[in-house]
């Protein structure tokens, strides 16, 4: 008796869920369970008619190709210079700064940074494309200073997709860490300071430790982001020149549908996922971690 009303009480709680594990399930887990399938055959976009099983043969070609080990690379590239570094960095010290700064400063500078995020993807790359150009706003101002210009997009193109990506996306971060510098008691770093904890060590041994998990947080959500940049360079570079700016989810496009090899490029987009997986494994582990 006791356990059949135990039954319907559980069953009772997890009706309400019931809604959205089915849409979790359809759009989700649905979409993937399919392209999963898909990686592990030779499917075509066009002159096919129908598809077959190929086990791991798009996994041994892609880790082969060296096109692809090239974007395996520039992603990492992409994103420790980008997020791991820039935004994460960057996004930090302007809310540290801003912090200690007055009204009107803060408030200028919210605007300026949050505007570059709040810009379409689109948007933001023709800027940056316009910015880095042969004839751009930043040879311009070289040329002003008497100082060599050259063509980014050409010579240094993933660090110039790379530096559009922190342009862009500081603002998160930048609103992470405020929400999470904005948590610390007043009370701990007074009496740290009253110890002697000032400047670098009062940062270091105090300031830092306790916003860890907002760290974490915004490194790990920072990373699946930047894994799947797609639009901004795509209109930027489109992945050149020479491939020397292509990251995974340009080398999935362009074997999916410029290739119209849809199987091999399922079996990067999975990869990718994998990888991305990875990072948030890791990070999650962080996060359990007790100070």
């Amino acid at each position: 008796m006791n356990g059949g009303a135990g039954r319907l009480r559980s069953l009772g709680r997890a009706l309400p869920l019931s809604p959205a594990v089915v849409l979790l399930l359809l759009f989700l887990a649905g979409p993937i369970g399919y392209c999963a399938f898909i990686a592990f055959t030779d499917l075509q976009l066009t002159g096919q008619a129908h598809a077959s099983f190929v086990g791991l043969a798009n996994f041994r070609r892609a880790f082969g190709d060296e096109e692809f080990l090239n974007a395996v690379w520039l992603t990492l590239v992409f994103t420790v210079v980008s997020s791991l570094l820039g935004q994460n960095t960057l996004g930090l010290a302007l809310a540290a700064l801003m912090r200690r700064a007055s009204k009107p400063v803060r408030t200028l500078t919210g605007g300026v940074v949050i505007t570059a995020w709040v810009l379409p993807e689109v948007v933001a790359g023709f800027l940056l494309y316009a910015f880095f150009r042969r004839e751009g706003t930043l040879n311009a101002l070289l040329d002003q200073l008497h100082l060599p210009s050259q063509n980014w997009l050409f010579t240094l193109p993933i660090l110039a997709v790379s530096f559009a990506n922190v342009w862009r996306g500081t603002a998160f971060s930048m609103l992470v860490y405020s929400a999470a510098l904005n948590e610390i008691p007043g009370e701990i770093e007074e009496a740290a300071e009253v110890d002697g904890a000032r400047g670098r060590r009062l940062w270091w041994h105090i300031t830092l430790p306790m916003i860890r998990r907002s760290i974490g947080t915004n490194l790990m959500l920072n990373t699946l982001q930047t894994l799947s940049v797609f639009g901004l360079i795509w209109v930027m570079t489109r992945g050149g020149p020479g491939g020397r700016s292509q990251t995974l989810p340009l080398f999935m496009y362009e074997q999916a549908f410029q290739n119209s090899m849809i199987g091999y490029g399922t079996a990067v987009a999975l990869l990718l996922l994998v990888v991305g997986s990875l990072f948030s494994l890791v990070y999650l582990r962080l996060l359990r971690t007790e100070v």
